[in-house]
């Protein structure tokens, strides 16, 4: 019996980790297909909620924030790049890419989640983000995501300069902040399982089986 499960995907559109992850998620729940079926819910989290518009360059940053050298930094890079070249993805980060405020974009998530469109929209921001060099605090690039994925254009442009979905996003971070959630990506199933880091495919597959073997022992046990 194929086990309907809910997952939460707490993460960043500016988190190299979490396109890896949400690729490898994906693949794991195209081999499990026979054994789960999955509603994806992505929620925010801000690795960066006091960036300023504009943003900063990214070997500046990091180097500041987690105490590295620029070679670390280049090396840390050249790795992640790697990584996304075996699940399919293009990093094009430079030392002159930089780090941009998120907030905007997670309310745009938030809104295209009503729309049913929210996981093509988290993957149009990570293109836009790591691969274009977009800057994904600006209006102009994160109303462009949106039309690429089938979203209305003028519909999304009303969002961002209302500031619509601001306290949504706002206590939604505070909600998975308080379960102690404060690295991502995070991936939460069923609100009782948790996967934390940018795993492979083969993690999250063997976890999800062992979540859909328990779900219909369960169902049997009740049965009975």
């Amino acid at each position: 019996m194929v086990q309907h499960i809910k997952i939460d995907f707490v993460s960043d559109v500016a988190c190299p980790w979490c396109i890896i992850g949400l690729k490898g998620l994906e693949e794991a729940l195209s081999r499990t297909s026979d054994a789960v079926e999955a509603d994806i819910t992505f929620q925010p989290f801000e690795l960066n909620p006091a960036m300023p518009a504009g943003g900063q360059n990214i070997v500046e940053h990091i180097t500041q924030k987690y105490g590295i050298t620029a070679e670390q930094s280049a090396a840390n890079r050249a790795m992640i790049r790697s990584r996304g070249e075996g699940v399919g993805f293009t990093f094009r980060t430079s030392d002159e890419s930089r780090i941009y405020n998120t907030f905007d974009a997670h309310r745009l998530l938030h809104w295209a989640k009503a729309n049913g469109l929210q996981e093509a929209l988290k993957l149009a921001l990570f293109k836009a983000y790591f691969t274009d060099g977009g800057d994904v605090g600006d209006q102009e690039v994160l109303v462009a995501a949106a039309v690429s994925t089938g979203l209305d254009g003028e519909a999304a442009r009303e969002v961002l300069e209302t500031g619509r979905y601001a306290q949504d996003v706002r206590d939604a971070e505070r909600l998975w902040q308080s379960r102690g959630i404060n690295s991502v990506p995070a991936v939460v199933i069923n609100e009782r399982w948790l996967i934390s880091g940018g795993q492979p495919a083969e993690v999250f597959e063997q976890a999800l089986r062992s979540i859909a073997a328990q779900a219909e022992a369960g169902t049997e046990e009740t049965a009975g």
